[in-house]
């Protein structure tokens, strides 16, 4: 009875390894779940239609307000475009291997809205913008002067690196508030994340239509005003919501993990790979439980990459012998790089040339051509990368393989301590 007692007690606690602000474990009922995760939902509406409402029509404030023709306007825009795609690797890295989720998301969210509010600023104020021009040739309009340029550029990278640091934080935010070792936390994760890709398209479809329309027929202050609020109500909303959160402590960068994987493996080139993967180095799995992760088996893709996990003579420094399971996460990042360097080629070698200030004379077929090839190249590439990938369906499961095993171990050796019983 007591034994009973004392796994109730301990089941009431999340299994994942999730802890309060504080550190310490936090209890099923109190944090977490859709009580949390409604907070991060609220929040991306407002963010994406914050972003969308202002990358949507930035070209067309670069043309018609500051007077850049179109293959600057243009060039401008993809730089920046870029740069917002760039910087979530460093804010993942800060978020994993220092700061936590939480709090990068805290700092740079207080970024991004100030960047937001110093770009509200420089669309309104008439002398952070040059004079109006009734050229139908802008390139013939007066230029903006080098300190309007900066305020504008100033505050859009501002907010690119608060984008940073919120865009690859608030969904996994999300996605710690469901604890993987509960099977019903299990399944409500995946419902969260069809919510979450709800959000993100109301919050775009909200900017792409009324937004843009009050930019272009209203004003461009009302236009970057409504945004800017939306995000700076977003937050306080988000940060009402922290007392139910649960969150995941830094668990180091993961590029160091990956690095140590590649290296260890091209350390032991000429080493073979064992034909029973029982032989690669692995934890116990009483280890995984006691630390509540559970263990990911060796696969055959990139097989190169498991001879870091062989066992030799040449000691166990994580820089030459790596376990199992951290080769596998290694193998998935790689596995995405193709699929991003394919996704976000940049449209700029497109561009030049190609698209001029006067666009009846640009070879827009060639452009679009171009982008025609970049897409069956990217399917061609998807096909082929695809042959490699292990889709997550064939581990979801594993939680509950490792919970069977362990109990079929203990089973085993209780038989092997108590043979009469």
């Amino acid at each position: 009875m007591a034994l009973q007692e004392e796994e109730d007690r301990v089941s009431e606690y999340t299994q994942d390894g999730t802890v309060d602000l504080k550190g310490n474990p936090v209890l099923r009922s109190k944090r977490g779940g859709w009580k949390a995760c409604s907070f991060v939902v609220v929040y991306e509406v407002f963010e994406r239609m914050a972003y969308y409402g202002i990358s949507s029509n930035l070209i067309l404030y670069l043309t018609k307000k500051l007077h850049q023709g179109t293959v600057t306007a243009s060039n401008n825009v993809t730089n920046w475009v870029g740069t917002i795609w760039i910087t979530p690797i460093l804010g993942a890295y800060v978020a994993d291997a220092h700061l936590g989720r939480y709090w990068t998301f805290v700092i740079a969210s207080t970024i991004y809205l100030l960047g937001m509010s110093l770009l509200t600023l420089s669309v309104s104020l008439p002398s952070l913008k040059p004079p109006k021009c009734f050229e139908t040739d802008l390139t013939k309009c007066e230029k903006a002067s080098t300190l309007q340029l900066a305020v504008f550029y100033g505050a859009l990278y501002t907010l690119a690196v608060g984008t940073g640091g919120t865009k690859p934080n608030i969904s996994t935010i999300g996605a710690d508030q469901f604890d993987d070792f509960d099977p019903k936390e299990k399944g409500h994760k995946l419902s969260f994340f069809n919510w979450w890709m709800f959000s993100i398209f109301f919050g775009s479809l909200f900017a792409n239509t009324v937004l843009v329309y009050i930019q272009d027929n209203v004003g461009w202050t009302l236009g970057y005003a409504l945004p800017t609020l939306g995000l700076a109500i977003s937050i306080v909303i988000f940060l009402v919501g922290t007392p139910f959160y649960r969150h995941k402590l830094p668990n180091g960068s993961p590029f160091t993990r990956m690095s140590r994987v590649i290296v260890a493996a091209l350390r032991k080139w000429s080493v073979p790979i064992p034909s029973d993967p029982k032989e690669l180095y692995e934890l116990d799995l009483e280890e995984y439980a006691k630390k509540e992760k559970f263990r990911i088996d060796s696969t055959s893709t990139l097989r190169f990459l498991n001879k870091a996990s062989v066992k030799t003579s040449s000691g166990t420094s994580p820089w030459k012998l790596c376990l199992v399971t951290q080769v596998e996460e290694t193998k998935q990042m790689l596995r995405m790089i193709p699929i991003l360097i394919a996704t976000f080629v940049p449209s700029t070698m497109a561009a030049q040339g190609w698209i001029m200030n006067n666009l009846n004379a640009s070879h827009l077929d060639y452009y679009y051509a171009f982008f025609v090839v970049l897409n069956i190249l990217n399917f061609l590439l998807f096909m082929l990368v695809n042959k490699f990938y292990v889709y997550r369906a064939e581990v979801s499961d594993s939680i509950k393989v490792l919970a069977e095993e362990l109990k079929e171990k203990t089973l085993h050796v209780n038989i092997q301590v108590n043979p009469r019983e």
